[in-house]
């Protein structure tokens, strides 16, 4: 167990400090929290235009963080011969491929919460026709964003530590402190009750999508058993459009929601991962106040079920790859 967490930590660790990974938090952030600021004119349907969009930038984010994260975290391995030299301790192939998945899904989680953060600060300062740009909330989490970059800088010219790494985390904790000092005041910079106007139920579809991720990086890592990044970005990206429409696709071939269908035809929609089970946009649009936490539950186990196939994949494609 030790070896486990020794080397999910040393995973995570590698992947946030990746360049890439800083400059995809901190663009998918930055342009939630723009998404709140234009004028739509969407005849009233403002708030739901941003809430759609800021769910989307944090899928399509997140499509992009898991292949590039799992290719630096093992197809980079494999070919620099760390694997090798890694697997020539007592560590099992299966220990140090669920280790990277472990270290690959925290560092997501990671960039879900900073995207989270800024989508719920989005849902508050969204404004219809009649409204104008909190421009508040806005300054304020740039500004943060800049000190937490400012933070990273001055740990690695002073304590020589890497900025990457620092500023990742910095952004972590400025953004938390940037939303609760936003959540007092309104955009007057009115003192106001926390977190007046704020979406709370963004929280739970952003978990759903953090489900998905999940998925998408148990994908991306058995392809980075064998693929480059190039070629595991594309099967990816294929598997997320083909999950998009696999409802569409079932139905095309004879299959039905409630039941029935040619048996390949129900093969075929078991394989293909669902992303509708996870987007729910559409029930913010109902206005309801609770959202259903038992779902969140149900889609839990959809996701312990399907990563786990997705890695008992990868661990058997990752037993014949030879490492030398």
């Amino acid at each position: 167990m030790r070896q486990f967490i020794t080397i999910a930590v040393n995973a995570f660790m590698e992947l946030v400090r990746q360049p890439v990974f800083l400059l995809l938090m901190t663009s998918s952030a930055v342009f939630i929290i723009f998404l709140a600021t234009p004028y739509y004119f969407a005849f009233g349907d403002e708030p739901k235009l941003v809430k759609n969009s800021a769910l989307a930038v944090l899928l399509l984010t997140g499509l992009f963080g898991a292949v590039l994260s799992a290719s630096a975290s093992l197809a980079r391995e494999i070919r620099s011969g760390t694997a090798l030299a890694v697997l020539s301790k007592p560590v099992g192939r299966a220990q140090f491929l669920l280790a990277k998945y472990a270290g690959l899904a925290a560092a997501l989680t990671v960039m879900t919460g900073v995207n989270l953060i800024a989508a719920l600060l989005a849902s508050r300062m969204a404004f219809d026709a009649y409204g104008s740009t909190d421009l508040f909330a806005l300054g304020a989490f740039l500004g943060a964003l800049a000190l937490a970059y400012a933070l990273g800088g001055f740990s690695n010219f002073f304590l020589h530590r890497p900025f990457v790494s620092d500023a990742v985390f910095s952004l972590v904790v400025m953004s938390v402190v940037a939303f609760v000092v936003i959540s007092f005041f309104n955009k007057e910079i009115q003192p106001q009750a926390f977190a007046a106007g704020t979406d709370w139920r963004m929280v739970p579809a952003a978990i759903l999508i953090l489900f998905a991720l999940w998925i998408l990086a148990a994908l991306a890592l058995a392809c980075s058993t064998r693929l480059d990044t190039i070629a595991t970005l594309a099967i990816c990206s294929a598997f997320f459009l083909a999950g998009i429409v696999s409802d569409y696709i079932y139905m095309l071939l004879g299959g039905k929601l409630d039941g029935g269908g040619p048996w390949w035809a129900s093969v075929l929609y078991t394989v293909v991962p669902n992303w509708q089970l996870f987007w729910m946009a559409d029930l913010l649009d109902k206005g309801t106040t609770v959202f259903p936490w038992s779902y969140v539950g149900k889609a839990l186990i959809y996701v312990a079920c399907y990563a786990g196939a997705a890695l008992a994949l990868a661990v058997a494609l990752f037993e014949e790859r030879e490492l030398n």
